[in-house]
């Protein structure tokens, strides 16, 4: 670094400076790979929800003909002289409970610890039957006491009964393993279609006042379009026909016909396929993130594209210098520079440029300055302010003058 060139740097604050904001074209180059994966999951997002938006519309409603409702169902039990009726809120559900009813609650994941408490107490004093369609862990334990669920599904869909139930022995395999499977401590417990060593229907006696509840760990049997597959019919009849009143329960997030002191939050409502994936996409984030800064051994020096002139880089460092008030940078890069130069030409070793014993004895014996002149020139303390620093590398420049007159 030359003196005039950080003398340049110095100066006052009307000369132009270089800008480091990076521009607008530089800000989309840099974002526009991470906008267009953003659209991009976005628009198959959205094209995923429109295609399968009518999927399962009006799943597990008995007025629905769609393949997976439950119309078909309802048809049956009716031929059977059993009548059905829909449902939406709890205190519909709990009103019609009763010795002569069967209640189906279609999602009871849907409701909170407070309405499942409700609609427990309800049906277990009903001496009713309560027919519950793929209970996971949410629900089991404020619905079925002493039952938990086991999410993981089996590898088989289609099961035997292997168990003293008489509707399961009746019905003979049916398709009841791609859902929930169960265990239970309760005793006098029917353990039915068995996947894997756990059951995928779960019946629990009411000893007090009757009746009984059942876990059913899949819905495939009241789907109209597998109601005709295996020994479904027979047994989706067996289960919801026993009495002569069918209440299908479909619970809602909008039903508010209970005070509910345990609202359940966003989180709570999100399937848990959905919590796990995020998380995944979290692990692979940060593995792709420590992946990509991974120092691949040490830097390689390339050659410039272009030639840039010694003095424009010089002019840029003093730029930056200036900018951010590193004057004490400046002063020490001057000082270096300049005891670097004057030692080859008093006989010092350029290595012990930078030792005050070894150079300043030197100077001394070359110029009629004392000693602790040139210590404060050469290794001061940095400039208070831009006009010291100025008359720093001036003072610098006559001292390096003076060495080099013969």
């Amino acid at each position: 670094m030359t003196h005039e060139a950080t003398t340049t740097a110095t100066a006052p604050p009307s000369a132009p400076s270089t800008s480091v904001s990076p521009t607008a074209r530089q800000v989309w180059t840099r974002g526009r790979g991470i906008l267009l994966a953003l659209v991009v999951l976005l628009v198959a997002g959205i094209a995923m929800a429109a295609l399968r938006s009518g999927d399962r519309h009006g799943r597990l409603d008995p007025r629905s003909a769609d393949p997976y409702g439950s119309r078909a169902v309802a048809a049956l039990l009716a031929d059977h002289g059993v009548s059905t009726r829909v449902v939406t809120t709890l205190d519909q559900a709990r009103a019609a409970t009763g010795p002569d009813t069967t209640l189906l609650v279609a999602v009871p994941d849907l409701l909170t610890h407070h309405q499942q408490s409700q609609l427990h107490t309800a049906t277990t004093a009903s001496g009713g039957r309560t027919v519950l369609i793929s209970p996971d862990t949410p629900s089991v334990t404020g619905l079925a006491p002493g039952v938990t669920a086991d999410p993981a599904p089996g590898f088989d869909t289609t099961l035997a009964p292997d168990c003293s139930l008489p509707a399961a022995r009746r019905a003979g395999t049916a398709e009841t393993g791609d859902g929930v499977r169960y265990s239970t401590t309760v005793q006098n417990a029917d353990s039915c279609y068995p996947s894997d060593g756990l059951p995928t229907l779960l019946r629990i006696p009411h000893t007090a006042h009757g009746g009984d509840t059942v876990l059913l760990g899949a819905p495939d049997i009241l789907y109209n379009d597998r109601l005709d597959k295996q020994g479904n019919a027979s047994l989706a009849l067996q289960l919801l026909g026993s009495r002569p009143h069918l209440v299908w329960y479909l619970p809602s997030l909008t039903d508010d016909s209970t005070q509910d002191t345990g609202e359940r939050g966003f989180f709570d409502l999100l399937p848990s396929g959905w919590l796990w994936g995020t998380l995944q996409l979290f692990i692979a984030a940060a593995l792709a993130a420590l992946w990509r800064a991974r120092r691949f051994g040490p830097l390689v020096p390339e050659k410039l594209p272009v030639a840039i002139r010694a003095s424009e880089t010089t002019e840029g460092r003093a730029r930056l210098y200036r900018k951010v008030n590193a004057r004490d940078r400046a002063a020490a890069a001057l000082r270096s520079t300049t005891r670097t130069r004057l030692a080859p030409l008093v006989g010092i070793p350029v290595t012990q440029a930078h030792t005050p014993e070894a150079l300043l004895p030197a100077l001394s014996g070359r110029l009629d300055t004392d000693g602790q002149t040139l210590h404060d020139l050469l290794f001061g303390p940095p400039p208070g302010d831009d006009a010291a620093l100025v008359s720093l590398a001036d003072r610098l420049d006559a001292l390096e003058r003076e060495v080099r007159r013969p």
